[in-house]
């Protein structure tokens, strides 16, 4: 994996604006506790409309600061060259998950168990795990909307953070859109990775562990 090209900020604010309660885009949320030594403490995954208003106003806002943070400095796109797109990589567990909607525990299950090898954040953090889908309007040649969809989007969001009390998140301090949002469009061989903070979900696609 590597850094590939720059992100188009009018693109991921184009998708922010799909993600408030009046235009939620999220049909799902899936995600884990895990303890300071990276062991599991519970999941959940539930359909996201079926959320009361103020539990997905705070997980909107936890999605949101995904492609929301600062393009091409703390979200930067990367190209997943044919090596990590093997059988078996983490390329190929997004695409699954991304398929079926977040609908398969017993995958979830594994991406927990890999995020807990990887991450000893010291302190209890938490995981979660946002499947969206977004009709794509198509442009006309004065650049304003039209009411043909051109593209439906489908995407994962995910987000590392830290926990207090009983299981409150802190802002995200790393995270992910997957397939890249690229020129109004899917690209399944590019990821977009967010960083603020100790921990990285780049580590996931290097396959280094520290347990």
């Amino acid at each position: 994996m590597r850094q590939y090209g720059r992100i188009n900020r009018e693109d991921m604010l184009e998708l922010t604006r799909r993600m408030t309660p009046a235009r939620n885009c999220f049909g799902r949320i899936a995600g884990a506790y895990f303890d300071a030594e990276g062991y599991v403490d519970g999941t959940f995954n539930r359909n996201f409309r079926q959320l009361t208003a103020k539990e997905q106003q705070k997980n909107l806002e936890i999605a949101k600061a995904i492609p929301f943070s600062e393009t091409n400095v703390k979200l930067r796109e990367y190209l997943l060259e044919e090596t990590d797109r093997k059988t078996g990589s983490m390329w190929q567990m997004l695409m699954a998950l991304r398929e079926c909607e977040l609908k398969n525990d017993a995958l979830l299950d594994i991406l927990y168990e890999l995020i807990g090898e990887t991450f000893h954040a010291g302190v209890p953090y938490a995981f979660y795990m946002f499947h969206g889908s977004y009709d794509i309007p198509r442009k006309g040649t004065d650049h304003e909307s039209q009411w043909e969809s051109e593209e439906v989007y489908s995407f994962l969001i995910g987000a590392c953070c830290k926990v207090s009390g009983d299981y409150e998140p802190q802002k995200p301090e790393s995270g992910f859109l997957f397939p890249a949002f690229r020129n109004r469009s899917a690209d399944s061989s590019r990821i977009e990775l967010f960083c603020d903070g100790g921990m990285s979900l780049a580590d996931l696609f290097g396959g280094r562990s520290r347990r």
